[in-house]
This record gives C-alpha cells, structure tokens and sequence, in this order.
C-alpha cells in the first residue's frame, strides 16, 4: 500500500470535515486514526499506532520547545492581563490610532522588534491589536490578515537573523552537494529569495490593503457584528471579561516583559549562535536554535515579570490565576499542533514523498519546471499546512528537476520556497492560521477561506511569473 495515493488520504479526510464542520480538531482526529490504520491494515493495531504517533510528537525536544513556548506565553499575556498592561497600552496607543489605517500600518511598525519568528511575533502584538480593533469595531480577519502577511511574507524574504534560515539554507546546501555546480549554497539561497515571487506579491497585497480603504459591503458589517456579538456572548468566560475590565490601566506592566522578552531574544541568540561558532552576529542569527532561545527568553521574563508584579502588590493568587488561564487558551492551539505532527507521521509512513516524487515524471519541459514545482508544492503544503514540512518535501525533488530539465536552479529554490509560504499562510493546518484564529476569536475554517481568497491572487501572479522566468532565466 506504500507510495499509493492512500497516502493523501489522511490529508483528505482533514481539510474535507473542517469544510464541512467549520471545525478542524474532529478532522484531525479521523484522518489520524484513518492513516494509522492503514498504516497497520487493521482497527486495533492502527488505534495503537496513531496514540503511538502523539507520543513520538510529544517526545520531539523541537516540538516540546514550540509547546512550552506556546503555555508559557499564553500564561505572560494572561498575567499582562490582570496586572492591566494590556489594557493600558491599548487605551495608551489606542488614543493615538483613530483609524482602521492606523492599526495596520501599526502591525507593519512592529515588524523591525518582532521578526525573528512567525509565532513569536503574532503572540508578541496579537493580543494589543485584538483589543484595539475589538475597540474600533474593525474587520477582525482583515486585521489577522495583515499580521499573517506582515509576518510570513516578510521572514522568508530576510536572509538573516531568522528563525528560518539555518533550516531553508541547509536545505539548499544539501539538495545541492552533489551537483557541482560553481554557485555556493548560500548564493543559491540568496538568489532563490528574489525568486520568491508568492511571497513579494503578497507583501505587495498587504502593503496596498493598509494604505488603500474601499468602501464596506454590507456583507463585511455583518460579518464584524456577528463576529463582536458570538465574542461578547461567550457565557464561559464572560466572568473573566467582566474582571479585566475593571482592572487599572497600567501600561508599563506590559512594555516591561515587551521589550524585555525583545532583548532577551535577541541577546539569546547571539549568545547561542556565538557559541556554536559564529563570528558575526548575523551568523549568529542564523546558527542559533531560534526555537530553543524563545522558549528560554519566555520563561526567564515570565519569572522576572512575576517578581516585578509581586513587588507591585499585586495579588499572588490573581496572578497565578491569570497565568494558567491565559495558558490553557492556548491549548485549543497546542492541541491542534500536536494532532498535526502526528498527521504528518502517519503520511509519511504511507509513502507521501515517495508518491508525490513518483507521479510528477520526468518530462517535464524546462519552463514549466518552476511554475510546476509552485503548484505541486502549494497544494501540498495547503494539505499539510507547514512551511518546513513543504521545503523538506519539495526541496531534493525541485533541484533533481530543475538540472535533469535544464531549469535555473535558483528559480527553481525560489519556487519551492513560495509553495511552503503559500500552504503556511493559507491552510487551515497552518500554526500561523491557528494561532492568529484564536488570539482574534475567529472560526478557523472561515478565517482560512477568507485569506485563501486574497491568497489565489498573489498565487496567480507568482505562476505567470515562474512561466516568464522559465523562459527567460536559464
């Protein structure tokens, strides 16, 4: 059954029942238990399989660090929460922003102090920008979708100082060892970043929405309403929202962990970068364990933070409180990741690279090599929803067809590299789509139709230019 299309199957069922739910966890749960038992071709031993598949996620030290950063998080902005820094530097900068403009091109001035990470930066400004266009009455998925483009649109376009970079450059290097060709892997990954034309159309998009206000439909006020009224009419924490309105503004209670988790940060990863051999602080960036610093950087604030609030009188028990809660929403998140890695476990154990490698052939026309690539890989990574995941897939694959057809190589990584941005920014699997969902109250699946709308026009774009660079690039 190995190197079959069974192995789209789990895929399948997941994004068929979150359309048809408007829930994606029982889909994840199904496709789980679907892959797992074909992977063992029986009920039981499959139901065992797919339990031991979340065990082998949860015994990932990577995906500990991204799920402890995630609780640790969710708990700092709890306790920002009740201690009113939230509330405070909302009333604060929100005195200065007057219109929805404003808010987005605050979304794109955060982006120089919160860069080195896609999850980090939309923890680090989601729960300011909710509370200020909850506020204003804004468009809430036009809001997300602007933090969602300023954020992976704009990281894979950076070549230094990224979460990404190590991991997208020895992909290059190693999809490329081999073929001796007189361009260093680097360069190739340089190139490859002009060549990103999904994400250059989209930051393109995102740049014309904030500056550029049409007139709403309608159809737009009735969907903020709804989206303001299912949020005020939560019974389960209307308490909770009831108690933090009524906390005292007080912004420095936020700009302290801010600017003290930034500088942690970055400080961290110098230090981890330099400690594996870097001699620039650039290198440094790029050879740290990104994930391993901001899960560090996350806990030591949280302490100093705790300790700054205590001092303030605060009450130790509201703080405690606040901390778990503000972690447990964070779990609808954590949980969804889990169910994801364990999906893409039992993929591969069906032969996914191996399908997808086997049905491409072989024939295929040098121009059409890169525009090809981009497809393929965009719908792949709209199943899987993981950039990485898709670069890993797509990256040996891309380079073996860009010299057995005699397409650029560059172009062809720069493909490959869009197909990873599209399915992250686009799929409802996607941890950016998920995070961003739940920090702005939005329903998943209607937040990833909406952007997978404005998506298939810088899709679109970026195929016309694959096929011209095809032809003129070689």
């Amino acid at each position: 059954m190995e190197h079959t299309w069974f192995s789209l199957l789990p895929f399948l069922i997941v994004i068929a029942m979150s359309i048809w739910l408007k829930n994606i966890l029982p889909g994840l749960v199904v496709g789980l238990l679907a892959g797992s038992i074909l992977v063992k071709s029986a009920v039981l031993p499959g139901i065992y399989q797919a339990v031991s598949y979340i065990v082998t996620t949860l015994s990932s030290p990577s995906n500990m660090k991204i799920i402890g950063f995630l609780y640790l998080f969710g708990g700092l902005v709890g306790m920002m929460n009740i201690s009113g820094g939230i509330k405070g530097f909302s009333e604060w900068i929100g005195a200065k922003i007057k219109t929805e403009r404003g808010l987005l091109g605050l979304i794109w001035f955060t982006l120089p102090f919160t860069f080195m990470m896609p999850m980090f930066r939309i923890m680090m400004i989601g729960p300011v920008v909710k509370s200020i266009a909850k506020k204003m009455n804004l468009p809430k998925q036009k809001v997300g979708l602007t933090m969602d483009i300023s954020t992976e649109s704009v990281i894979v376009l950076l070549p230094v100082a990224t979460a990404f970079v190590g991991f997208m450059l020895s992909l290059v290097e190693g999809s490329i060892r081999k073929l001796h060709t007189p361009m260093s892997a680097y360069h190739v990954f340089l190139l490859s970043i002009l060549f990103n034309f999904f994400a250059i159309s989209m930051l393109c998009i995102g740049i014309i929405q904030t500056f550029w206000r049409p007139q709403k439909n309608q159809d737009t006020n009735q969907l903020e309403h709804s989206l303001v009224d299912h949020e005020g009419n939560d019974l389960h924490r209307s308490g909770i929202q009831k108690e933090l309105s009524m906390v005292k503004a007080q912004p420095w209670n936020l700009i302290f962990p801010v600017f003290l988790l930034l500088g942690l940060s970055l400080y961290l990863l110098w230090r981890d970068g330099t400690g594996k051999g870097a001699r620039s602080i650039f290198e440094a960036f790029s050879k740290a364990d990104a994930t391993f610093v901001m899960f560090l950087a996350v806990f030591v604030t949280l302490v100093l933070t705790f300790l700054l609030y205590v001092l303030r009188h605060l009450s130790l028990n509201e703080i405690l409180f606040h901390f778990y809660d503000g972690g447990n929403q964070m779990m609808e998140a954590i949980s969804l990741l889990v169910l994801i890695w364990s999906l893409t476990i039992s993929a591969q154990a069906l032969g996914f690279s191996a399908f997808i490698s086997s049905t491409l052939g072989a024939f295929l026309p040098a121009f059409l090599t890169p525009a090809t690539i981009f497809l393929l890989g965009a719908a792949v990574g709209y199943f899987i929803g993981s950039s990485w995941g898709t670069w890993g897939l797509f990256m040996p694959l891309g380079v073996s067809l860009a010299v057995s057809t005699g397409a650029s190589i560059p172009l062809t990584v720069g493909a490959v590299f869009a197909s990873g941005a599209f399915g992250a920014l686009t799929s409802p699997l996607g941890d950016t789509t998920i995070t961003t969902a739940s920090i702005l109250d939005l329903p998943l699946v209607d937040y990833a139709r909406f952007k997978l709308k404005i998506a298939a026009l810088g899709a679109g774009i970026a195929i016309v230019l694959y096929i011209a660079g095809g032809f003129l690039i070689r």
